[in-house]
């Protein structure tokens, strides 16, 4: 879902074309690149590209979020509904040199909050490689739990819910 909200620190907003450079230097940040993958992102025009199909899929939602002083784009939320899963999925990236703030917890916390008044959902996942501590650190925190591991095409990935 596509939301605005406004938390202590941040603003989540819908993505848009103009968040083209945050998305060229978000996709090709180490973590992405490590845990998510390449997505052969290598300038703005290809950003605006990569954008323009995500807001043209229907099941697919990127929120950025920025920072009220500066209204800089430091994240995203992403709420996915993935072909093949019962459930919609979350997840979230943050430029590395915006981590070990709480930005990310902060974000996704009001994010799973709006979506809960909706009462939309009977549950909501996330899905991640098991080797990336951060991201299930930053789930833990946000109270999904563990279910189990699968496979999905040859990458193992991590179900908590």
């Amino acid at each position: 879902m596509y939301i605005n909200i406004e938390t202590e620190r941040l603003r989540i907003r819908p993505i848009k074309l103009i968040d083209a450079e945050f998305i060229m230097q978000l996709v090709n940040s180490e973590g992405w690149l490590r845990f998510i993958g390449n997505r052969n992102i290598s300038n703005t025009i290809d950003a605006k590209k990569y954008i323009q199909k995500i807001l043209d899929n229907t099941k697919i939602f990127y929120n950025v979020f920025e920072l009220k002083e500066s209204q800089k784009a430091i994240g995203s939320v992403t709420f996915l509904e993935r072909e093949g899963e019962r459930f919609p999925d979350i997840g979230f990236a943050l430029l590395p040199e915006f981590e070990k703030n709480g930005y990310t917890i902060e974000a996704s916390k009001a994010y799973l909050k709006e979506i809960d008044t909706l009462n939309e959902y009977e549950n909501i996942i996330a899905i991640t490689l098991p080797d990336n501590q951060k991201s299930i650190r930053v789930l833990r925190k946000l109270g999904l739990k563990y279910q189990g591991d699968y496979k999905k095409g040859l990458k193992p990935y991590h179900t908590i819910v």
